[in-house]
């Protein structure tokens, strides 16, 4: 590959997965380049008037890491969905993960957010914290619902957790009974993680993903081989994870370990950004508002203006689209329009 074939690939999000042979632990490196960015343009507008605060936009590149590698090791066709909420000043922030890893991510500030925030200050004030993990099939059966997790910003004494990773770690002992080590970073190009995972198999049994819950239980912390990695997994520094490539991470980690390569997942196979709003979601939205309330804002401002929070694209309707949505014309009237 030439030098610049190298450039372009080096801005191209990345999912790498990896066993260790001959042991019941498995491994996945995500780097978000250009799909993080993006997120981050659509946030600052044109204008680059609306970027987060620093604090906050690190907290939701981890999280987009994050949910990228627990979608990409559970194999969930439709969506997973992790939350953050709390009692501070950042009252949401979000990650969609498509089973094909397109993306999308934003967050909620409402008041001061300090530089230096720590997770607590920004989501968990007085211990209201939470963080849930939503599963939403691609296909639902009559009557199903999305499964839903939730799991407390807080350890098992009830001290306050302030990093990311311990909260999701927290999350699959709790959910999956399986040891699992996180390791996350974020600035303003890279969003990054590593995960190390126990399974309850050896060798490339690992690939068959299968797991008995009293077997996964009863393995919690005891199994050495796993310990080892997790330590070694664990001193990667932030800078490393954000700067180095991925064969670099893994050699200088694993050196001593035999690491199998599996797929790497980049391009149109990889993380993307991808946003799934549409004007017939809006219409549908503008339909569950009720004729009533839809004519008082068309009444005080002459139109329905709905943002997405996650792209910015703009929906604009007036009296006269509003009148077909409710008539049930599902079709885009002439008068309406889509700012992007």
């Amino acid at each position: 590959m030439g030098e610049r074939g190298a450039a372009r690939r080096s801005m191209m999000a990345e999912l790498h997965k990896f066993l260790f042979e001959g042991l019941p632990v498995r491994g996945m490196v995500v780097r978000l380049t250009d799909a993080w960015q993006e997120i981050l343009r659509r946030r600052a507008g044109e204008d680059g008037a609306n970027v987060y605060p620093e604090a906050v936009r690190d907290l939701l590149g981890e999280m987009t890491a994050a949910a990228t590698l627990m979608q990409a090791s559970i194999k969930f066709n439709g969506a997973l969905v992790l939350q953050v909420f709390g009692d501070g000043p950042v009252k949401l922030a979000v990650v969609e993960v498509q089973h094909d890893l397109a993306l999308r991510a934003t967050a909620k500030v409402v008041g001061e957010v300090a530089e230096a925030a720590s997770l607590s200050e920004m989501l968990n004030v007085h211990n209201q914290g939470r963080c849930t993990i939503t599963l939403d099939p691609k296909t639902r059966f009559p009557g199903q619902q999305p499964y839903q997790s939730m799991v407390p910003l807080y350890g098992d004494q009830r001290e306050k957790l302030e990093r990311l990773s311990d909260v999701l770690g927290h999350y699959m002992l709790q959910s999956e009974q399986l040891d699992t080590t996180l390791v996350l970073a974020a600035d303003d190009k890279v969003a990054a993680g590593l995960l190390i995972q126990r399974l309850p198999v050896e060798g490339e049994g690992n690939l068959a993903g299968s797991m008995v819950s009293r077997a996964n239980e009863d393995q919690i912390g005891h199994d050495e081989d796993y310990n080892r990695i997790s330590l070694l997994a664990a001193s990667l520094k932030r800078e490393e994870l954000l700067t180095l490539d991925v064969d670099t991470i893994l050699r200088r980690l694993f050196w001593q370990e035999k690491v199998q390569r599996l797929q790497t997942l980049d391009g149109a196979d990889g993380p993307r950004f991808h946003c799934s709003c549409s004007a017939e979601r809006v219409r549908g939205m503008i339909r569950g508002l009720g004729v009533e309330e839809a004519e008082s804002i068309l009444e005080e401002r002459g139109h329905i203006e709905v943002g997405c929070e996650f792209c910015g694209r703009q929906y604009r309707f007036d009296a006269v689209d509003a009148a077909q949505i409710f008539a049930g014309r599902s079709e885009l009237p002439p008068g309406s329009s889509v700012v992007q």
